[in-house]
Order: C-alpha cells, then structure tokens, then sequence
C-alpha cells in the first residue's frame, strides 16, 4: 500500500512518461488487433467483450511500470530490475494475444490451424488476458517496491553488516 501512495508523490516527467506509454501501448495493440479500426488491418471474428477493459488496464499498467525507469533527482534510482522488465514484456506480449483475433493470429493458425484456434486458442484467451494482466501487476510491485527500499552499502571487513 506504502508503494502505491508514493505514486501520487511522482514528479511531471514521470506523470508524463506514463500518460505518454500509456496511448503508445493502446494504440500499438489496438491497431494490428483491429481493435481500433484502421486501413491496414481486419478481423474475422468480432472484438470480444472483455478485450477492451484488458487492453485498457494493461496500457495503464505499462505506462506506470515505464514510469518507474525514469530517473528521479531527488530520490536514489532504483536498483535494476531485469525480472520486472522480463515480466512486463511477457504480459504485454500475451495481451497482444489474448485481445487478437484467434483466426488472425498466424502463429496460432501455422501451429494448430484454424480449427485448432477456434476450439483450443479462443478458449484459452480470457485466461491469458488474467495472466498477462497479473505478470504486468507483479512487475510494477517488483519496481514499485524497489524504490521504497532503502539500499545499504556492505559492510567493511570485520564491520558487523547491518540489517533492517
């Protein structure tokens, strides 16, 4: 909970970065998924109901975790994180997939065909939207948590190390 108040403590550039990430990862799975109309891509089937509440909560979660890597003056940067960036990658990736057209998917349709992506693929897609949305989750708490610790340096030969 100590995490998520901090947000609010965020500066500009951060705020910014977030909103910024936010519409590019919207908009960058809402076109080749045809979620968003547009000229270059269609869909075979209809945008499921739950497909947009997802890409909605994943674009703001991205946006936040992308927040978390801007550098803050004030504050001490945040330790690395190749976790929290492996894991937010994973579940933008699996919304990708989760929100597509399983018809459309030709990985999907190369691996299993089309009648495969229809009665195994389609399925399966709400359950990967809700793991991708936790892997997402997990991520910014991994990096959230980050910046509300405090780093401590080791200790000296024959120094007792301290601990919290």
């Amino acid at each position: 909970m100590m995490s998520l108040r901090m947000i609010a403590t965020w500066p500009a550039r951060r705020w910014l970065t977030a909103a910024v990430v936010t519409a590019v990862t919207a908009v960058v799975i809402a076109i080749p998924t045809d979620m968003l109309p547009n000229p270059w891509f269609t869909r075979a089937m209809d945008v499921t109901w739950w497909s947009y509440p997802v890409l909605a909560v994943t674009a703001i979660l991205s946006g936040l975790l992308a927040a978390t890597y801007v550098n803050d003056p004030a504050i001490t940067p945040v330790p690395e994180s190749p976790r929290a960036t492996r894991l937010g990658g994973i579940g933008v990736v699996g919304t990708f997939l989760a929100v597509g057209c399983p018809m459309c998917n030709k990985l999907v349709v190369l691996a299993i065909g089309i009648s495969g992506s229809m009665a195994w693929f389609a399925p399966v897609q709400p359950y990967l939207a809700v793991v991708s949305l936790v892997l997402l989750a997990f991520a910014l708490r991994i990096r959230l948590r980050g910046m509300t610790s405090c780093a401590l340096e080791p200790a000296a030969p024959g120094v007792p190390s301290q601990t919290l």
